[in-house]
């Protein structure tokens, strides 16, 4: 399976109990591995998809983007489904990491 589950300390925990942070992207895509070092950096537990292998998790991406009414012609990764706040990375990178944190 193509998803990963970090805690603050690496460790797999139950997200039961947390806030939820899907990150959709891809592992050839640089934004999207520095988006996942940052998150580990800052000790925020998130979820990572890989939708260049999982086409499960695409096929979600995509309906959760169409139901945020987020244009997927021109889509930039990563995708980012907060508690059921989607965005994408379409804004300066570093503000794009921020508004993740807030």
């Amino acid at each position: 399976m193509s998803s990963i589950q970090i805690s603050s300390w690496g460790e797999e925990q139950s997200r039961e109990n947390a806030e939820t942070i899907i990150v959709y992207g891809s592992d050839t895509c640089h934004f999207c591995v520095d988006t996942k070092q940052f998150l580990k950096d800052k000790k925020v537990t998130f979820v990572y998809y890989d939708v260049d292998v999982n086409e499960e998790k695409l096929k979600e991406m995509l309906f959760k983007l169409r139901k945020a009414k987020i244009a997927t012609s021109s889509l930039s990764l990563p995708v980012i489904d907060k508690d059921g706040e989607i965005f994408t990375n379409s804004e300066p990178f570093e503000e794009f990491l921020n508004k993740i944190l807030e």
